[in-house]
């Protein structure tokens, strides 16, 4: 392996690394009622100024606080409200949140599936970036074009707006910043590294499209001074600090838009390494909020001066610490089938891909001879695994679990009505997807929203493929993929996984639902007045 590569899989590790985001009981300090603002709200639009704190959780973030190692945010919740449980995208990764939260949609409308995932059309495997182990297998220029430029420009559902191009549209200007996911309607050129560039594959400049002021890392600046935030030691510029520097210049500029969304990353690798309880990560993005507030002059000048948002994009749970007991390797569940490899294209004979994202995993029936019922039989062998689902050809979602018999079916449309508005036809065991149904009228358990997040995932891509999740304190492998042991994991439909907080200031209002999903409307409402 020459240098040139061992340095480009550096930079694609420090960059597309932390994509990976991929979050919790509230105490009685800290209501789940909204607080009342003490800052009176004006008529007229304020700027919004969106923060998005990787792995963000409740009960950490109110240890933090009660610890006195988060002022930002405390002072912030203080002056405005604050929701402990907000329901999060599935699979509950960074790149298919952050799709959602941008276009107001699940998966099967953004067609952004989850940090790894398999083409049929293109016969080959999609990485946004994952663990070390599988880069030594992978083409990482692949991974720096998928993560950077395919999945904004290619991958992300042409015909779903973002918030970006929808501001635009509109006559009003927004900022990405850190972002991974950031498609707008102005041009960028993004300035490659050398030795990436000259590797003939990929462009000095990559031109994309996103919102008017667009700043990625070691690609794309605002703040000229902010290069001292780009060196390989403090990851090419995702970090906090860089995330932080860029929002504060646009503010001391006098130049912030109508919407900023802000990537603060850090704290998700501190949860997958020390685990969801821990605390540091919640004082680092903290730090870094602070400095944004500064940027005002006053903490008071800041919340009067715009709409404050600030929350996490999924939870982590916590994977035991015996990489035996913790793991379910997949490919012994499925070794009766031969199972595409990694470092190889697909081939003609291979039957079964393997796409883990940690807590879920995409199953794909590949060669026609598979029927996904005998892949979800083999599956249903493992009692570790949680939720286990095909679709068949009439648009129905068949669940099972493992070491489970019953059935639950279901499609959208019918006569049940869940707590979002959302209407389903049901038969089956209810229980395997932990809903109550009363006078027609679904509540959702363990589960949160689970019917239309799962629905999404069903629907995100071509291929026939199942979905599978492990149950709360394990984590699904498959060739190389990394795992978290005795650290934290996310990717499932569990609430452990799925609820984040989320601050709001300098406003009374509220999404319509408490789901990232319904972020976009809300913040298109706030600015739209």
């Amino acid at each position: 392996m020459g240098i040139k590569y061992k340095i480009t899989i550096v930079l694609v590790l420090s960059l597309s690394l932390l994509i990976v985001g991929c979050r919790a009981d509230s105490s009685q300090q800290l209501n789940q009622q909204s607080i009342k603002s003490h800052i009176p709200v004006n008529n007229k639009a304020k700027p919004v100024i969106f923060i998005m704190i990787d792995s963000l959780m409740d009960k950490p973030l109110q240890d933090a606080i009660q610890e006195g190692r988060a002022p930002a945010m405390q002072y912030l919740l203080h002056q405005g409200q604050y929701f402990p449980h907000v329901v999060s995208s599935f699979p509950t990764m960074s790149v298919t949140i952050d799709s959602t939260l941008l276009t107001g949609t699940y998966a099967d409308q953004h067609h952004v599936p989850g940090l790894v995932w398999y083409s049929d059309s293109r016969k080959r495997m999609i990485f946004y970036g994952n663990g070390a182990k599988e880069a030594l297998k992978i083409d990482q220029l692949q991974v720096f074009l998928d993560a950077i430029y395919q999945l904004n420009q290619v991958h992300l559902n042409k015909k779903t707006k973002t918030i970006h191009e929808e501001l635009a549209d509109k006559g009003k200007e927004s900022a990405s910043i850190n972002a991974i996911v950031f498609r707008g309607r102005t041009k960028h050129a993004l300035k490659v590294p050398d030795f990436i560039a000259n590797s003939s594959r990929v462009p000095e400049k990559m031109i994309v499209t996103g919102p008017k002021w667009l700043s990625y890392a070691a690609l794309a600046q605002l703040n000229p001074k902010n290069s001292w935030n780009t060196p390989v030691w403090k990851k090419f510029g995702m970090n906090n600090e860089f995330s932080a520097k860029d929002t504060a210049f646009l503010i001391s500029q006098k130049k912030l838009p109508d919407v900023t969304i802000a990537y603060f990353p850090e704290n998700d690798n501190l949860a997958h390494r020390k685990g969801p309880t821990q605390l540091k990560g919640i004082e680092k993005a903290d730090q870094a909020l602070q400095t944004v507030l500064n940027a005002y002059g006053s903490w008071e000048e800041a919340v009067n001066s715009a709409i404050w948002i600030v929350m996490g994009d999924s939870a982590q749970s916590a994977v035991y610490d015996d990489r035996q007991a913790a793991t379910v390797d997949l490919r012994s569940l499925l070794s009766h089938y031969r199972i595409a490899k990694l470092n190889q294209p697909v081939r003609s004979d291979d039957q079964i891909v393997i796409a883990a994202n940690e807590r879920m995993a995409y199953i794909y029936a590949i060669n026609d001879n598979v029927e996904l019922s005998d892949v979800v039989k083999s599956l249903q062998k493992e009692n570790k695994l949680d939720i286990i689902a095909m679709k068949d050809g009439t648009n129905h979602i068949h669940v099972t679990k493992g070491k489970k018999g019953k059935l639950f079916s279901y499609r959208p449309g019918g006569k049940y009505m869940d707590e979002y508005g959302q209407s389903w036809t049901l038969s089956g065991e209810e229980d395997l997807v932990d809903i109550t149904v009363n006078n027609n009228r679904i509540k959702y358990g363990k589960y949160p929203d689970i019917l239309a997040r799962l629905h999404g995932a069903m629907n995100s891509h071509e291929g026939r493929y199942v979905v599978v999740t492990v149950q709360p304190g394990y984590e699904l492998v498959s060739e190389s993929s990394p795992t978290h042991i005795g650290g934290g994991a996310h990717g499932s439909l569990h609430e452990k996984d799925s609820l984040v907080p989320l601050i709001i200031s300098g406003t009374n209002t509220r999404p319509k639902t408490l789901r990232i999903v319904d972020i976009k409307d809300w913040i298109l409402q706030l600015v739209n007045k």
